[in-house]
């Protein structure tokens, strides 16, 4: 089983720029999407041919969009994870599969506490995150008992550890590498709850990024973040044989600002 994930940065972007090329030659069985920017019938048809698409758009025009495309067809589809200030904004969605719970996440970037005109950015993010512990917990525990693995991907805006970007100390303060938000993002992972499986399999050095700038030369010079992840039951993480980040072959060719992370599972 091949599982894909990846922030398209906008569906129709993105497809413009290769995705359904890609598509077509890592033939992943489920990929899932975020900030697809698209209402449901601006989505290209001929993108996720021979796909089952399960996609919550929001409400908030040209804005977030989580979906998740499956080979097999979904046996129940849900966008909510509890916390009403969050419902419609497209930041959830998880699909049952007959082996496999799927979830797609988009998490909110935040801001700096120091940066007082985006305080109340910072503030919701700290909302969210023990809201989506809670949820975590609860889709998890669902998934076993209904006999199903459970795995959450997408781009969760924050880097865990000094591994997971370039430049560690010149982001101390930066919204995604503060140090509240990596101890909640500790705090969800253990080897009997949710494994981060990229990190599994790759556990020295840094990397590999999946985010990279579109300005300057952060992506020649690879200073990109680890942001996308790939959050697995303990059962299912233990089955992932290969994974990491595909890399786009050039700058000029980048499907999004984020590439995609891919892993193989058993």
């Amino acid at each position: 089983m091949r599982i894909a994930t990846l922030n398209v940065n906008g569906i129709r972007a993105a497809q413009r720029r290769g995705l359904r090329d890609w598509l077509e030659a890592e033939r992943p069985d489920i990929v899932t999407l975020q900030e697809m920017r698209a209402a449901p019938e601006l989505v290209p048809d001929e993108v996720f041919e021979g796909y089952h698409l399960s996609y919550d758009a929001g409400s908030l025009p040209g804005r977030n969009g989580v979906a998740v495309a499956s080979r097999e067809a979904p046996l129940a589809v849900r966008t909510s994870m509890g916390a009403r200030e969050f419902a419609h904004e497209g930041r959830w969605i998880e699909v049952d599969l007959p082996e496999v719970t799927v979830a797609s996440l988009y998490l909110p970037k935040g801001a700096s506490p120091d940066d007082h005109e985006r305080a109340e950015a910072y503030r919701r993010k700290m909302r969210f995150l023990p809201a989506l512990a809670r949820h975590l917990t609860r889709a998890r525990r669902d998934a076993r008992r209904a006999g199903r693995e459970f795995v959450v991907t997408g781009d969760f805006n924050i880097a865990r550890t000094e591994h997971d970007l370039a430049n560690p100390r010149a982001n101390r303060r930066s919204p995604g590498f503060l140090p509240e938000e990596r101890e909640w993002f500790g705090s969800i992972l253990s080897p009997r709850t949710l494994v981060d499986v990229v990190r599994r399999l790759h556990p020295d050095g840094p990397g590999p990024y999946s985010w990279w700038s579109w300005r300057g030369q952060a992506w020649n010079n690879d200073a990109g973040w680890r942001i996308d992840y790939q959050l697995a039951s303990p059962g299912l993480a233990a089955a992932a044989t290969t994974g990491g980040t595909r890399r786009d072959p050039s700058y000029d060719r980048r499907m999004s600002d984020h590439a995609p992370v891919v892993v193989d599972y058993r």
